[in-house]
């Protein structure tokens, strides 16, 4: 992003007042190469499709805050790949990944990691140092870094059904994996942080699998480990907080954690969600990411996101999906967001 984009970004993130309500959008693998044309592999692989893929997205869309901004990533590989998990890559999709923790008391026998020099962590630092400048020459920064969270990252290496199993049979040795995760994550981030330089000022935290689990289990499981990774950094960074499962359980207790800024799935109503957390979060959401953003006619997706926009109202809002831009959301859907956002904040303007 821009660093103007930056600016208007952090600014809702503090519940400022601003003149017109911005969109942001996540994107990544699963949606760029696809919207560009490229296969995965050249896009994961070689730097100049990278580059030029991002570009096209900024130039094309230069009224939308893309975040995190300039992400080199490999799909959700980078954390699991340094626990161990087997990745799969594809020429036509994002890689997947394997767990080998078979038995969860195998942990204590894991080697120390290093994030500098482990799996997909190590390249993907390797591709920042070596793209940054470029991406600075072109007038753009990265101000966020990154990573799954911990309940997503153990589900990667252990196994999301074991995972859930392990919560009420072995509730130790779940504790044990999630605060080798976090540990991971936090080192993860202050790595990414050093790779980049000094115009990091926020961190992206995706983690699905918080939302399924219940209230209980939110509040031993998943509550302290996220709470820790946003206490890790400085308290005036941006600190954003990805979930398109469920939020029920977690959504009172976010603003808590640390998080300023939350985008979510298209289960729960932006009403409801402004109902519940107030003026202690920024809402990032939520038009329905495919049913509307990929399936929707144009005018239906004008309409999703007027009711977005008129629910959430003019503080504390930025417009986007209900998580991240789903694969095949096409150009005249995204361009039916931007006519409606204008839309609504030309109606605050007259008013």
């Amino acid at each position: 992003m821009r660093p103007e984009q930056w600016d208007i970004f952090k600014r809702a993130a503090r519940m400022e007042k601003l003149d017109k309500v911005p969109m942001a959008m996540i994107v990544d693998s699963p949606w760029i190469p696809g919207h560009v044309g490229v296969k995965h592999m050249d896009f994961y692989l070689d730097p100049e499709i990278w580059f030029q893929s991002h570009l096209k997205i900024h130039q094309e869309f230069p009224d939308i805050i893309w975040v995190p901004g300039w992400w080199m990533e490999y799909g959700m590989a980078a954390e699991p790949s340094a626990l161990g998990s087997k990745i799969k890559f594809w020429s036509d999709n994002t890689p997947s990944e394997y767990h080998t923790l078979f038995h969860i008391e195998d942990i204590e026998k894991f080697p120390e990691y290093e994030v500098e020099n482990d799996a997909f962590m190590a390249m993907t630092l390797h591709r920042i140092r070596m793209q940054k400048q470029r991406v600075f020459d072109a007038g753009y920064i990265m101000p966020m870094v990154t990573s799954r969270g911990p309940m997503c990252t153990a589900g990667f290496v252990r196994g999301t059904t074991d995972l859930m199993i392990d919560l009420v049979e072995k509730p130790e040795w779940a504790h044990k994996l999630l605060d080798l995760s976090t540990r991971l994550i936090i080192d993860w981030l202050k790595a990414q942080h050093k790779a980049i330089g000094n115009c990091v000022e926020g961190i992206f935290i995706l983690d699905d699998i918080v939302g399924f689990v219940n209230e209980d289990h939110y509040k031993e499981f998943c509550h302290p480990y996220l709470k820790r990774i946003c206490d890790a950094f400085p308290k005036d960074w941006v600190k954003l907080y990805h979930n398109d499962a469920e939020v029920q359980a977690c959504l009172d207790y976010l603003p808590d954690a640390g998080f300023n800024v939350l985008n979510w799935g298209k289960q729960t109503d932006i009403a409801e969600v402004k109902d519940r957390v107030g003026d202690r979060m920024c809402l990032m959401g939520n038009v329905n990411p495919l049913e509307v953003g990929v399936r929707g006619t144009v005018k239906e997706v004008r309409e999703a996101t007027l009711d977005v926009l008129e629910k959430g109202g003019d503080r504390g809002m930025i417009l986007s999906v209900g998580g991240g831009t789903s694969p095949g959301m096409p150009k005249q859907n995204i361009e039916a967001m931007l006519k409606a956002l204008a839309e609504f904040n030309g109606s605050r303007v007259t008013a």
